[in-house]
């Protein structure tokens, strides 16, 4: 009896199962050469199969070597034609032409292949793997009920982060480090597991990585070259709580269940985020609501009624496409990090779905503020309502998000009425920020008075000196001091040569500038300041040369690292090169100096218009020869 094994009944090793079975007891095996060189191609990328083939191959001649089969390869390698078009069944061809001239029982675990050779009138065998079930992993050994992960790495002492939510310390948990072999039985076991048993799969596999989930752990297997050694992260979750154990339970279960709405769930890592939402999820679904999740990879704990999706054809786009069909009432999207899942997150709620995001933010405010530049200002309460911040497992803060069209905080004129998101406590009801556009801008600022002290400046405050400086320092050549009288009015201290400037031919440069700004503004010399000279002004100096963006924590402060990039002026616009940060929103500086932020386009690049106030300063800084940096926001 002649047999051709496939590539497929190599690597799941059924060829030698099946002899010790005595099914092939005696016979011909011949293994095509296509076979050993999909199996080597695989094995030198890294990728697993390929050393599980070949370890069949060496069982195999084990058992020829015994005399219970005889052993031979047959056939050509394949060209580099052939192993291009791999993926279109050409390597699959040559082997069927084997098994058809030596008229051999064709023997494939490939489902396919099998349809495809027996349609040619082969003779053939198609055989299954065996799901078996795995017992206890290695790596579960190391976990006791308080571990919430385990870090193995070859030649180092395996560590484990361990304690209460909010508590969690990185320990040694055993006494000496783990070499090479070690680990390599470990890293094998978990990926023969995940394939062998019912309760695991494979949840990516590129050449020096895999993510695999197997039962509540997700497991991360790093190899060389990717990593400078063999390592393990094995994660699981420690605790499974219901909505009923937060603060604003019965609040939050009536604002989940009023209607869809949009929510981001946000803390820092390792703060009970996922715990949080994976009891939102049950909630909800027990309440009437068809549940799904965008994970990637899949490790929510939720029920078999909520369906896990990862990503399709490698885009949440197209899961979200799938999704749509589906049409579920909520959606739980975990690890909401780039831009790409901001607008995925943004164009299912807008759809109409109800979304709950899972984003990292050190306080409650980034969550929302990694929305601006990548939704629309507008549209940011349609696509996100509530706001949860999560600390040390416990509900921190929840903020209600509305637009309201209002005079902004600190401003006055009437007619600077504009849409403003108003960012509520949901416990007090009392509005904490407000974000709007102000002077070409978009601003996050604080409503609470700062906590260094009632004699500092308030976040509305910062805000309106801030941009009363930019204004000023575009037009003034030498020192600029602003101070702040009342909400409305505002003093500000120029060089002497520099009073006909910025007061302009009939007082009209400082009127259009109070009229941009809505601030009356008193143009004054230095003489005229009181403080001038004394501590409060230098820290006043200090503070305009390193002002910076006003995000949230609003003032200025030491300039943040990023990169010189060299803009290129042009008959209409400044255009400024950016490597990195494509569709982020950053903060440009000349010198130290913040200048403007702005969010990088898709290409890599900001235009400014010239002619604009931000053009010419920019023009300015580059005349003279100041250093143009681009730092993250």
């Amino acid at each position: 009896m002649n047999v051709v094994p496939d590539t497929s009944v190599v690597i799941d090793g059924r060829v030698s199962s099946t002899i010790e079975d005595g099914q092939f007891e005696g016979a011909m095996i011949s293994v095509p050469e296509a076979v050993v060189a999909e199996l080597e191609a695989q094995a030198n990328d890294g990728i697993e199969t390929g050393w599980d083939g070949l370890e069949e191959l060496k069982q195999l001649a084990g058992l020829a070597d015994d005399g219970r089969i005889d052993l031979e390869y047959v056939g050509e390698r394949p060209n580099a034609i052939e192993r291009g078009h791999a993926s279109e069944g050409e390597i699959d061809a040559l082997i069927r032409d084997i098994a058809e001239d030596l008229e051999a029982t064709f023997l494939t675990s490939d489902i396919v292949q099998a349809e495809v050779a027996k349609a040619k009138g082969l003779d053939v065998q198609h055989v299954a793997p065996e799901a078996r079930r795995v017992g206890t992993l290695t790596v579960e050994g190391f976990f006791d009920e308080q571990t919430m992960s385990v870090h193995l790495k070859t030649d180092a002492i395996p560590r484990a982060k361990r304690g209460e939510l909010g508590e969690m310390h990185y320990e040694e948990i055993a006494d000496e480090p783990l070499d090479e072999e070690t680990m390599d039985e470990y890293a094998r076991e978990v990926v023969d597991g995940a394939k062998e048993s019912s309760e695991g799969f494979i949840e990516l596999s590129e050449p020096g990585m895999k993510i695999v989930q197997f039962r509540d752990y997700r497991i991360a297997i790093g190899r060389p070259p990717f990593a400078d050694g063999i390592e393990i992260t094995a994660v699981r979750p420690i605790a499974q709580t219901d909505l009923e154990e937060y603060d604003n339970a019965q609040e939050l279960k009536d604002r989940l269940l009023e209607r869809q709405r949009g929510v981001l769930i946000s803390g820092a890592p390792g703060a009970g985020k996922s715990t949080f939402a994976q009891a939102v999820a049950r909630f909800i679904s027990d309440h009437d609501y068809a549940v799904k999740t965008m994970e990637k990879p899949r490790d929510l704990q939720v029920g078999p009624e909520i369906t896990q999706y990862t990503e399709l054809a490698g885009k949440m786009e197209k899961t979200a496409d799938a999704l749509l069909m589906v049409r579920p009432d909520y959606t739980i999207y975990d690890e909401v990090r780039k831009t790409n899942d901001f607008e995925v997150f943004a164009d299912m709620r807008l759809a109409g779905v109800g979304m709950i995001g899972v984003v990292h933010a050190t306080r409650p405010i980034d969550a929302l503020q990694r929305l601006v530049g990548r939704v629309e200002l507008g549209m940011i309460p349609q696509v996100v309502d509530t706001v949860v911040y999560i600390e040390a497992g416990e509900v921190n803060t929840v903020y209600d998000v509305r637009t309201e069209v209002k005079v902004p905080a600190g401003l006055t004129e009437e007619d600077l009425a504009r849409p403003v998101i108003q960012v509520t406590n949901f416990e007090t009801n009392e509005p904490e920020y407000e974000i709007y556009t102000f002077n070409r801008q978009v601003v996050t600022v604080p409503l609470k008075d700062d906590e260094n002290g009632p004699g500092s400046d308030s976040g509305v405050d910062r805000i309106a000196k801030q941009e009363i400086e930019r204004e000023i320092r575009s037009i003034a050549h030498g020192y600029v001091d602003v101070r702040l009288k009342s909400q409305n009015r505002a003093v500000v201290y120029v060089e002497e040569d520099d009073i006909s400037s910025v007061i302009g031919k009939g007082g009209g440069r400082i009127t259009d500038v109070e009229n941009r700004l809505g601030i009356d503004i008193d143009v004054r010399t230095h003489d005229e300041n009181p403080h001038y000279g004394t501590s409060d002004s230098e820290g006043s100096r200090s503070n305009s040369a390193g002002s910076g963006h006003s995000g949230g924590s609003g003032g200025g402060g030491q300039q943040a690292a990023g990169q010189t990039v060299t803009p290129d002026i042009t008959s209409r616009h400044i255009v400024i090169p950016v490597d990195d940060n494509h569709g982020e929103t950053v903060e440009v500086q000349a010198g130290g100096d913040y200048l403007f932020t702005a969010t990088v386009s898709r290409g890599g690049e900001i235009q400014v218009s010239r002619g604009s106030a931000i053009a010419d300063e920019l023009e300015q800084a580059i005349d003279r020869k100041e250093p143009v940096t681009v730092v993250p926001s």
